[in-house]
């Protein structure tokens, strides 16, 4: 379910968000799903309970899921999620195309990029 790379840069709790929140927006985990506890979590991952309570906060913070008392945490509706997602993304894509273009970069030049293939000459 949730794979922690100790070779990442990022701490272990940002990895944590980023998994659970790829899972949400793909549907592997629908709305009102029930996610692990903070405690068998942090046992199944070998990390601090304090670690997953810490990604559990960012993740309800970012309305990613929501906690009901005494039973638990839950996936939040992910319809909204995912556009805001995307908007995120698109906002970020065109920031750097922008820097990309300030520097020279043509947008066939990033198209074929993005694409993977190389520019005949």
């Amino acid at each position: 379910m949730i794979l922690i790379d100790y070779r990442d840069a990022r701490p272990i709790y940002e990895q944590v968000v980023e998994r659970f929140k790829m899972m949400i927006l793909r549907g592997v985990l629908c709305p009102d799903d029930k996610i692990p506890s903070v405690r068998n979590l942090a046992v199944d991952l070998s990390i601090n309970p304090n670690t997953i309570q810490r990604a559990y906060s960012e993740l309800e913070r970012q309305g990613y899921i929501y906690t009901v008392k005494g039973k638990g945490n839950f996936v939040s509706d992910n319809g909204q999620l995912l556009l805001r997602f995307k908007e995120e993304l698109f906002a970020e894509l065109k920031k750097i195309c922008k820097e990309a273009f300030e520097v020279g970069i043509t947008e066939e030049e990033i198209i074929q990029n993005i694409r993977g293939g190389e520019k005949d000459d």
